[in-house]
């Protein structure tokens, strides 16, 4: 999808404000492993990602908990320390080699201040990912782990291809385990 008709989704700016942003967009490729963020980092940039697929994740006790996958057209930070300018509580890295489009803090603030178009724009994306976090909330809290993989099948499948299985369970709060047995035995 071009980044353009991405942006269409959340809201149709003007092509004088697309091409605004564009010009402020660089390119960066990671490696599969390859951390962009880690603990105690300030995220400085906010990608668009063009390929592969990523993962934020914090480690307590030893065990990996995983809080979201990304993959294109999506976007990737550790959102609450972009927006802040705090530094990170957990991870996030490449399970794939992935590139990307990206915007610096400074550049986007200085967007804002020149375009509402822009402004308004990133404000509609960032009421997605809240929505997109408080539905999460609601499968992991409501949802049996059956009706979690159906979702998970439904939104993302090709995941299950590209993700080690262990990583998909932890995201949908399952058991190695179970999530085993419901990928051999739940229909989707």
């Amino acid at each position: 999808m071009e980044q353009h008709e991405y942006f269409k989704l959340f809201y149709d700016i003007s092509t004088k404000d697309y091409n605004l942003l564009a010009g402020k967009l660089k390119n960066r490729a990671f490696k599969k492993n390859d951390f962009i963020t880690v603990p105690g980092q300030i995220q400085k940039e906010l990608y668009f990602v063009k390929s592969g697929v990523q993962m934020s994740f914090f480690d307590a006790e030893n065990k990996i908990h995983v809080i979201a996958f990304t993959y294109s057209p999506g976007l990737c930070a550790i959102p609450e320390s972009f927006s802040f300018q705090t530094p990170s509580k957990y991870y996030l890295t490449c399970l794939t080699d992935s590139e990307f489009e990206y915007i610096t803090f400074d550049d986007l603030q200085s967007l804002f201040d020149q375009s509402q178009q822009i402004e308004r724009l990133f404000r509609k994306m960032t009421e997605a990912v809240l929505a997109g976090m408080i539905n999460r909330h609601i499968e992991l809290h409501s949802m049996s782990i059956e009706q979690r993989f159906k979702i998970f099948c439904q939104r993302s499948p090709h995941l299950l291809q590209l993700v080690p299985h262990k990583y998909i369970a932890s995201y949908l709060g399952i058991d190695a385990t179970n999530f085993s047995k419901l990928f051999n035995t739940v229909k989707f």
